[in-house]
């Protein structure tokens, strides 16, 4: 929540996040171009006067969009993020991750990705919104990552692992919309775990050989 939305009104607050979810739904549904600002007014059911009070204009809306569904995208993990420091908790979140796509039928991919591929090539400061987002999701991956490494289980760089993890993951998430199939995303993520399990596996003497004496 930025300081201005903590100076509103509780009401305000509401209207503003009220807009905001309408806002946020539209341009899910129909990208940032089609999603007009009139659109926007009908959805959340305000004024244009009440939508001009919270956001000077289309871009302070957008970027508020890209916050909202940032939190939305990482608060569904949430309770997930904080097992990742196990091969189980991994393997339980990518379980989530494909459950829920196939719950949506394929349908939307990523939300914070769909903002993203729209604003990467004309909007810079919209792209560096989404690009803060995507951090604070490979901040979350990586952070159990690194606890596996500090307790001596995982070898390999908890950075890089965790950056591949979520290039997979998106990637996945985007054939998967394609194709309409949740096999994409089930083997983007499976690859990426399965190479992070053959890093917490010790060296072990070949069968046949001889212990020391």
């Amino acid at each position: 929540m930025t300081s201005e939305t903590r100076r509103l009104t509780r009401k305000g607050q509401e209207t503003r996040r009220r807009i905001v979810a309408a806002a946020a739904q539209l341009m899910y549904e129909r990208g940032l171009t089609e999603a007009t600002l009139e659109d926007v007014r009908a959805a959340a059911g305000v004024s244009g006067s009440q939508v001009y009070h919270y956001f000077d204009d289309k871009q302070a809306l957008l970027l508020a969009v890209i916050e909202y569904q940032t939190e939305a995208v990482l608060d569904l993990q949430q309770p997930l993020f904080d097992k990742l420091d196990t091969m189980a908790g991994l393997r339980q979140w990518r379980d989530s991750l494909v459950e829920y796509q196939r719950r949506l039928q394929c349908r939307g991919g990523c939300p914070i990705g769909s903002l993203g591929s729209e604003v990467a090539e004309n909007n810079p400061e919209a792209r560096l919104a989404v690009a803060s987002g995507f951090l604070r999701w490979e901040a979350a991956i990586r952070q159990g990552l690194q606890a596996m490494h500090a307790r001596g289980e995982l070898r390999g760089d908890p950075e890089d692992l965790a950056l591949a993890t979520l290039a997979a993951l998106q990637g996945g998430l985007l054939l998967t919309q394609l194709q309409r199939r949740v096999k994409p995303l089930e083997v983007a993520l499976d690859a990426s775990l399965d190479h992070i399990e053959s890093l917490t596996e010790r060296d072990r003497p070949h069968a046949g050989t001889a212990s020391a004496t």
